[in-house]
């Protein structure tokens, strides 16, 4: 690097060594450190260092410009790919030859949603593929629906030594996945650790208790049967892990054999919307895979407290539980299991009868309590400040994220309850908590409401007269969306500035904030609070009081943010983007629908400033033009997404 000092010598400064140059990049962010890269040869050789290549994904469509990048990633030691919308083309068996001659050794993982790639081109790619460490063919109905994949003897050989190392196999929602296919494919891979059925097709055998038929006894041709899982299980019973049932119509008896497969100690197991499942499936499931770590039974809907009973007592290694939308549980058997040592994440959201007060106890007695690093109570509206506030002091240590969406009753109070205790919350999510206002977010105590001196001495009596004109008892109650809250004053800011107290601003690792559709909230708070370094996605959708002056602070305040929600903020303007865009090159999603301020101008100058934008919503913004959007597009180099339904009068959602 040269410099010319003011005597007009030229000067060339010292280069330093590529192992400092590394060490410094190591505490930037992923996409800070790919601008970095881009500054001189060697900042962008040190972004290359082996510590920096791992568990890189790469996502792209097949086209005819991904060939390039895919001879570019052959530099890597090794990566990951999602290609989309491959189909039989000549360009999409091009794209795959040119994985396997170029990424061939190098390629860990391989996903191809949205795809309908044809037999022949995925089996000329497979045995290339000898690094391979996970494969995920979800919703590639284009493979077994001839029942052909892997019919030849030859084929099979050659994707076994492939895939001998193969670890997570994929194969969701395929509506075509028989015994046969089944069979061939998994023979192929003897290793697995983990396996995803969900939304499959499975011909369950036999239940005495529903009288279901007895499933096929030979490998069927249309079907994927129990008895054929089971054989799988038992077979690499000694490696896998994992298994995802969800949105299968398993029973209870069919659950049962397969917790039962002799040596099989599973640690993951998803059955998220197994409707069929009873609380003895939960009783026997725990009784024979003791070892589960991670257990999801939401959208199970016949699931009760008897159930939360039998995870408190059977699983003592549980460390994530899911139990969302399980209507029928109630507090009951909460306390147990809080008390599990190990227990780091809980998802309870939707659970209608929920309070949290057995948590609460559970977590106050003597005994092992969980240190729960996440916690999701979203649309619980039994949940009040009673039980947020001491939730909080006995989870301050421990918790990371919290999600209090839609809880309708909470207010002020909860919001500085999480300031004062939760400090190192990553992600707070606090959206349609209606009640919560300005002061909670400050930290200060709102003055009381002085009452004036003719409403204390006024007869509160009713009045009875003959015509009912006046009778104080029929009058109808004030609603609460009819009460305007007083507003804070320079005072009360100066107040704030002052004071130690706890406000939101306290929360200094925060991520992910959602504070949608609390409609009380102004620019008052947020310009003072919302000023964290390291937030990423911050939703302030539906706030009708926030104007220019909110988006200027969050955009100077918050230069790492990824993701803004802005929908339905009539008072966001063309003057508040022009003044915020400068400051937010990160943002990859941005969304503004029904802003109604916003026009053609704001799209000109997100184009010249904010170039890693990938997802646009600006549907119903009335003074946009479809001419603009077009332009747009064409200056976005990685645009993905723009909503513009009724911009210009379209309805139109574009996907590049």
């Amino acid at each position: 690097m040269d410099m010319t000092g003011t005597s007009g010598i030229t000067m060339e400064t010292p280069e330093l060594p590529i192992e400092i140059t590394t060490y410094i990049l190591s505490f930037l962010h992923v996409s800070d450190r790919k601008e970095a890269s881009l500054v001189c040869r060697s900042w962008y050789d040190a972004s290359q260092d082996h510590r920096f290549q791992r568990n890189q994904t790469f996502k792209f469509p097949a086209s005819t410009s991904s060939l390039d990048l895919i001879r570019g990633l052959g530099r890597l030691s090794c990566c990951s790919l999602v290609i989309s919308h491959l189909d039989g083309s000549s360009l999409s068996r091009a794209v795959l030859l040119e994985v396997g001659l170029h990424l061939g050794s190098r390629l860990e993982s391989l996903a191809l949603p949205g795809s309908s790639v044809t037999e022949a081109s995925l089996l000329a790619l497979l045995p290339h593929l000898t690094s391979l460490r996970r494969l995920d063919l979800r919703g590639l109905d284009s493979l077994f629906m001839s029942g052909a994949f892997l019919s030849r003897d030859e084929q099979r050989q050659q994707v076994r030594v492939a895939l001998a190392g193969l670890e997570e196999l994929d194969l969701s929602d395929l509506r075509y996945l028989s015994d046969l296919t089944f069979n061939r494919l998994t023979g192929c891979t003897p290793k697995l650790h983990r396996l995803s059925l969900a939304g499959c097709h499975i011909a369950f055998e036999f239940d005495p208790y529903r009288g279901c038929p007895v499933g096929v006894v030979q490998d069927s041709s249309a079907l994927l049967s129990l008895r054929n899982l089971r054989k799988l299980l038992l077979e690499q019973s000694s490696t896998m892990r994992g298994l995802d049932l969800s949105r299968t119509s398993i029973t209870p008896e069919s659950l049962r054999s397969v917790a039962k497969v002799e040596g099989l100690r599973l640690q993951e197991l998803c059955l998220r919307g197994c409707k069929e499942l009873t609380d003895y499936s939960v009783e026997v499931l725990c009784k024979h895979q003791p070892g589960l770590s991670s257990l999801d039974l939401s959208a199970c809907t016949e699931l009760t407290s008897r159930a939360v009973l039998a995870v408190s007592l059977g699983l003592p290694n549980l460390r994530s539980l899911s139990l969302s939308r399980d209507w029928r549980i109630t507090d009951k058997g909460l306390a147990d299991l809080v008390s599990l040592p190990e227990l780091k994440s809980l998802d309870l959201s939707e659970c209608l009868h929920v309070s949290g007060a057995e948590m609460v106890k559970g977590l106050s007695g003597p005994g092992p309590r969980a240190g729960l690093e996440t916690l999701i109570f979203k649309s619980c509206t039994y949940i009040r400040d009673l039980t947020v506030y001491p939730l909080a002091q006995l989870l301050g240590a421990s918790l990371r994220e919290l999600d209090l969406s839609s809880c309708v009753y909470l207010t002020d109070l909860s919001v500085r309850a999480i300031a004062t205790y939760l400090q190192g919350l990553v992600v707070l999510r606090l959206g349609w908590c209606k009640e919560i206002s300005d002061w909670g977010l400050l930290g200060i105590v709102e003055p009381t409401k002085e009452c004036e001196p003719a409403q204390e001495i006024e007869d509160k009596d009713p009045k009875f007269t003959r015509t009912f004109g006046n009778m104080g008892f029929f009058r109808p109650p004030t609603l609460l969306f009819q009460e305007k809250p007083r507003l804070v004053t320079e005072e009360d800011l100066r107040v704030f500035r002052e004071q130690e107290g706890a406000s939101l601003l306290a929360l200094h690792s925060l991520q992910e904030l959602d504070l949608s559709a609390c409609s009380k909230l102004t620019d008052s708070s947020i310009t003072q609070v919302i000023r964290y370094p390291d937030l990423q996605r911050l939703s302030l959708s539906m706030l009708p009081e926030i104007s220019d002056a909110t988006l200027v602070s969050v955009a100077w305040h918050c230069r790492s943010l990824t993701s803004l929600a802005l929908s339905h903020c009539p008072r966001i303007s063309d003057h508040g983007i022009a003044r915020a865009a400068p400051h937010l090159s990160r943002l990859q999603h941005l969304y503004l629908s029904c802003c109604d301020a916003v026009t053609d101008r704001s799209l000109s100058v997100l184009a010249q400033h904010c170039k890693r934008l990938r997802t646009l919503d600006i549907s119903m913004c009335k003074d946009i033009s479809i001419t603009t959007v077009d332009l747009l597009q064409s200056q976005l180099p990685f645009l993905e997404n723009v909503h513009c339904r009724f911009v210009g009068g379209a309805d139109l959602t574009l996907t590049l």
